[in-house]
């Protein structure tokens, strides 16, 4: 068994959130980046439309806050939203000053000669992208930034199986100390020791069974951090994007919300639309409403999909604006400049997740939480289009100023134990971990989907709890693998989110139950759940 390997900061996930967070930390400390796959492979790559910042002398702050606000449904944190919002424009200019080649346009003088788009939610224009590939572009870019950088050393193909939690290891003090982490190439487990531990392991969406995130979502630094006691709100509210490409050979592939915000209509298969019933804002309503209506007027017709038509504006106008999008339903035999696009909704974004603070704090001491894995109190009810690379952004510079902040006052972690995997032995039917999965996922789908009911919540609460002993069992005699450390993760998220679901009884933004279904301000507050390991914070 190797010996530990002692950094200054462990950060777990190379999204735009990790990769910006090790960017910014001085050069003189140095930094572990662990990636699953690839450090490129995560949900930043595949994210399409852009960032929301007030760039445009027509716009204001108080207009982006009001329109997050909007979105979520009452359950955002005010001064989390005005805090975001402030450091928006600044967070956009150090990707430009990292290389990002945002789209520009030179006759938009007012908006700093950025081309900028509009999306559901958003009452201005204040998308900043490149093209339709704009995390491809933030990812591709910072990655290349992180390779170059001496102080940073990066684990690729490895997975985190737990956090080290000093109290856990029976110390007297209470304080992340680091992680275990599985090298998948050689099957060692390898124990990374930090002054700070940071997860940005991205969102649970693979918790579905049709969603539009890449395979790494499996909510992995959510369930890491509650075992490790710290608190994980607001997990019912699970988006769904309202337009994912339907195509038995198209996995995964969703169509942006720009295509809405650029006059993109939702057709039904006889060429009706149908959004300006659902919502006055029709199209560019946000995302759980246009969600439900598709999904609605799917199960009242019957109908396998939904359509997206774009083909009414000028082909040049498509090609330039949507080159990846147009690339790609071609594959399929779709030319968008001519024909609508069929579409369905998939699970896409996690709103809720481990609680932090201003800072990104979590509630073990020395451990962040930054991007999708945490629950910052910005979305809310609904996640606004275009806020989520805006929050990973924002956090990640938070964090990385904390943690300098902290450096003088941190302790290097102590001599912890190593990975003892001499009482398991390797794995006698994988058959086991590839039915759970299928299982698990597909439950969630029927039971706690777009729309939901008490019933439907109890079932799915029963199978997760058979499903977990199962899991534990296996967990406990076999090696551990990408797959079954995948598994064990996403049946807890899985209770979480469940859990979160029974106790709010009301439907509000992404939370949809046919038992309750009005909104009930009463209920006007996070769903915080609380593990038994739970310890406040000292000064909390």
């Amino acid at each position: 068994m190797s010996e530990a390997q002692r950094f200054d900061v462990l950060i777990l996930g190379s999204g735009a959130a990790g990769l910006s967070l090790a960017l910014r930390l001085p050069s003189s400390l140095t930094i572990a980046l662990v990636s699953k796959r690839d450090l490129s492979e995560g949900s930043t790559l595949y994210a399409q439309g852009g960032i929301s910042a007030v760039l445009d002398a027509k716009d204001s702050l108080a207009s982006h806050v009001a329109d997050t606000l909007d979105a979520g449904a009452g359950l955002c944190d005010l001064q989390q939203v005005q805090l975001v919002v402030e450091h928006g424009p600044d967070c956009i200019r150090w990707l430009f000053d990292q290389g990002v080649a945002f789209t520009r346009d030179d006759s938009a003088t007012d908006a700093g000669g950025y081309h900028l788009t509009r999306e559901g939610g958003h009452s201005h224009r204040r998308v900043v992208h490149a093209a339709d590939a704009t995390g491809k572009e933030v990812e591709t870019t910072l990655e290349g930034r992180a390779r170059a950088r001496d102080n940073i050393r990066l684990f690729e193909r490895h997975i985190a199986v737990d956090l080290l939690s000093a109290r856990k290891l029976g110390l007297k003090f209470d304080r992340c100390l680091g992680a275990y982490v599985l090298d998948q190439a050689s099957g060692e487990v390898k124990t990374l020791l930090a002054r700070f531990v940071v997860v940005a392991t991205g969102g649970a969406s693979k918790v579905y069974l049709y969603t539009s995130n890449p395979d790494v979502s499996t909510g992995d630094g959510i369930a890491m951090a509650w075992r490790a006691g710290c608190r994980v709100a607001n997990m019912e509210f699970m988006q769904f994007h309202p337009t994912c490409l339907y195509h038995p050979q198209a996995r995964t592939f969703l169509i942006t919300e720009a295509l809405r915000g650029e006059g993109g209509r939702l057709l039904l298969p006889n060429g009706d639309r149908f959004m300006p019933r659902f919502d006055e804002r029709a199209e560019l309503a946000p995302r759980d409403i246009v969600a439900r209506a598709i999904d609605h007027e799917m199960k009242r017709l019957g109908a396998e999909c939904v359509y997206l038509d774009i083909s009414h504006r000028p082909a040049d106008f498509i090609l330039e604006h949507f080159p990846t999008i147009h690339a790609k339903c071609l594959e399929y035999g779709i030319d968008i400049t001519r024909k609508p696009i069929p579409v369905v909704p998939a699970a896409h974004y996690t709103c809720g997740g481990v609680v932090t603070d201003e800072w990104a704090r979590a509630d073990l001491p020395g451990l962040y939480a930054i991007g999708e894995v945490a629950y910052t109190g910005l979305h809310g009810a609904n996640r606004m289009a275009s806020n989520s690379l805006l929050e990973c952004l924002v956090f990640a510079a938070r964090a990385a100023s904390d943690i300098q902040a902290q450096l003088a006052s941190a302790p290097p972690p102590p001599e912890v134990p190593a990975w003892d995997a001499s009482r398991v032995v390797g794995p006698d039917e994988q058959v086991v971990v590839a039915h759970n999965w299928e299982e698990l996922r597909r439950f969630m789908w029927d039971y706690v989907g777009i729309v939901r009911t008490n019933k439907r919540l109890q079932r799915a609460k029963r199978r997760i709890d058979l499903l977990r002993q199962e899991i534990i069992e296996y967990y406990s005699n076999f090696q551990v693998s990408n797959d079954l450390l995948e598994l064990r993760n996403l049946v807890e998220v899985a209770d979480l989110i469940v859990q979160c679901a029974q106790r709010r009884h009301e439907s509000r933004g992404l939370h949809y139950t046919l038992d309750f279904p009005f909104k009930d301000d009463a209920q006007l507050q996070p769903t915080i759940l609380f593990p038994d390991s739970y310890r406040p914070r000292q000064g909390d």
